[in-house]
């Protein structure tokens, strides 16, 4: 059972394609092993989280600034969880299937818990010198939910797998170089 959580965590890492296409991996205990990997990252992510509060909390001279409570980590990561495998299954399954995709609610659920993985690493990063390190993590967490995204809904070939997966993003980084340009094209008078 715990080399069986493992061989899945190892094959997430190592972005093997066979993790998602092979049905044995989202069998009966997948949900389970879906949840502690949720579990773990996000208690994980709180390492640089605390690493960051504390480095602000220091350069802006705030004593007594405490972050987040594990509660509420554990909340809002269950509740990211749940609204991205929405997005993944409404956009993906829903309304640009193709003609051999057959994947349920549950098996996206698992499938993007699986991804989440790579967010282990975030363990190494407590140092605020190691703070731009996050983004490699993340950045292979993107990769393999776009390879997971591909497997398990049977996609042709990894644009549509990238533009579904990547498109918050695109979207947020687009709002916000607008948003940037709008302030400087401001002219006071």
């Amino acid at each position: 059972m715990f080399s069986e959580f493992l061989n899945i965590i190892f094959k997430s890492i190592k972005l093997d394609k066979s993790l998602y296409s092979d049905n044995k991996n989202f069998g009966e205990a997948s949900i389970y092993y879906a949840v502690i990997i949720i579990l773990l990252t996000s208690l994980i992510s709180t390492v640089p989280g605390s690493a960051f509060t504390q480095h602000m909390s220091t350069a802006f001279g705030i004593s007594d600034h405490k972050g987040p409570s594990i509660r509420s980590i554990l909340i809002i990561s269950f509740f990211v969880w749940l609204i991205k495998t929405t997005y993944l299954y409404f956009f993906g399954v829903v309304i640009f299937r193709s003609k051999s995709t057959k994947c349920s609610f549950r098996k996206l659920l698992t499938l993007v818990a699986y991804a989440n993985a790579p967010f282990i690493f975030y363990i190494f990063i407590f140092d605020i010198s190691l703070i731009y390190l996050t983004f490699i993590p993340y950045v292979w967490y993107c990769v393999t939910l776009i390879i997971g995204v591909k497997e398990a809904l049977k996609y042709e070939n990894y644009f549509k797998s990238i533009i579904l997966t990547l498109a918050p993003q695109i979207i947020f980084f687009t709002w916000f170089l607008s948003q940037f340009s709008s302030v400087s094209n401001v002219t006071l008078s």
